[in-house]
């Protein structure tokens, strides 16, 4: 038997070691579950998911993206499962709101061996936006949501983002606002079809720009001096 190379191994151990240190998936909702129970407590709350699809292999300890919230599976029964939501889950994002019935968007984490569908998305909610405005556009429907501040600076045309954890290409975007153009698929198969005008979702950018920004920011404290002089260039001949 061949024995595996120092790379290889190098290479499995990281196949091993990422879930454990950051949990990803894609923005492509894999099934719509339902709200069967919220129960709430004095600074956290217990959410209970009537789901079939994503329970598949489920074990505790399992990561699962609810509308875009990264949470863990706690307790397991027939045909539901159980999330505990802290108080920072609560504040950061739009799950407080939930009761009972309410539509899920339902994700199990990107397996190496997955096809990327959408873009990277890690279920970390970024800030809580709403709905601005709904209108058809042909077999489209274009959908206009608030853009807080505190994002903007991550958000550009045709870029990614994901909302209540389903990953959209931003159609167009304003100071205040940016809109994507939902095929019917999006809206047959998430929770969208249930949301109205002034209903809140959960917004989280592309995690690239957010490297991009530390990269520069850190190049601005620390600059970094380059080996391309003038005097490098003549030596060689430019």
């Amino acid at each position: 038997m061949r024995r595996s190379s120092p790379a290889e191994l190098a290479a499995g151990l990281l196949w091993e070691a990422a879930p454990a240190k950051e949990t990803m998936f894609t923005g492509i909702i894999e099934e719509v579950g339902r709200v069967e129970a919220m129960n709430r407590r004095a600074t956290s709350a217990v959410l209970e998911v009537r789901a079939a699809r994503v329970m598949e292999s489920m074990q505790l300890g399992d990561s699962i993206a609810v509308n875009g919230v990264c949470l863990t599976v706690r307790r397991q029964s027939a045909g539901s499962f159980q999330v505990e939501l802290s108080q920072e889950t609560l504040d950061r994002s739009s799950l407080g709101s939930l009761k009972a019935g309410s539509l899920l968007n339902l994700e199990r984490p990107l397996l190496p061996t997955s096809r990327l569908g959408g873009h990277f998305v890690q279920g970390h909610v970024d800030a809580v936006g709403k709905v601005l405005a709904i209108h058809a556009d042909g077999e489209f429907a274009v959908w206009r949501f608030l853009l807080p501040d505190s994002i903007d600076r991550y958000v550009v045309e045709k870029g990614s983002i994901a909302v209540d954890g389903i990953s959209l290409t931003v159609a167009s975007l304003t100071p205040a606002a940016f809109e994507v153009a939902l095929i019917p698929h999006t809206l047959e198969n998430t929770n969208l079809r249930t949301l109205k005008i002034g209903d809140e979702v959960n917004l989280e950018c592309d995690v690239l720009a957010k490297y991009v920004e530390s990269m520069l920011e850190q190049r601005k404290s620390r600059p970094v001096k380059s080996r391309l002089t003038e005097e490098y260039l003549k030596e060689r001949g430019f």
